[in-house]
């Protein structure tokens, strides 16, 4: 994990890959959580034997499910000293660019496209988040994930 000890040290970064996650590994498990706490049980997701007869021969995560980590793999990925609080203020652009089979591991490359800083003492930032799916020659999702940091040293 990378720790950042102030936004100027952050802002440094502009165009730079910062992260690169560790591997987590999609469970049937929190696929079918997640189809019981969004009510979307799509077989394609939650039928382990229709999905096993259908196009990607298992079940896959739903794309929301996929988006859903990113919070996971900020919280692991760095961390800027002295913060307060963190907070997703929004999305600009999601596209899930390929199936998410269960069992496949995934990780994140986190690129920060944009930063500027939001008085009286945070930072917003974009963040080009390509999730990648090991074996996989293409990202299964790729978001520009807009987040707020306050607190930390100027």
């Amino acid at each position: 994990m990378r720790t950042f000890q102030s936004y100027s040290e952050v802002l440094s970064c502009l165009g730079q890959e910062v992260a690169v996650t560790d591997w987590l590994t999609i469970t049937q498990q929190q696929i079918n959580l997640f189809a019981e706490a969004t009510g979307d049980h799509q077989w394609i997701h939650v039928d382990e034997k229709r999905a096993a007869e259908g196009p990607f021969g298992t079940p896959i995560a739903h794309g929301f499910l996929t988006l859903s980590l990113l919070p996971k793999f900020f919280e692991s990925a760095f961390k800027i000293a002295g913060t307060r609080m963190g907070v997703n203020y929004g999305l600009n652009r999601v596209r899930f660019t390929a199936p998410v089979p269960v069992g496949s591991r995934l990780r994140a490359h986190m690129t920060l496209q944009e930063a500027e800083r939001v008085e009286p003492d945070g930072l917003q930032m974009t963040w080009l988040v390509s999730i990648e799916r090991e074996g996989s020659d293409r990202p299964v999702c790729v978001a520009e994930s807009v987040t707020r940091s306050y607190g930390a040293a100027p």
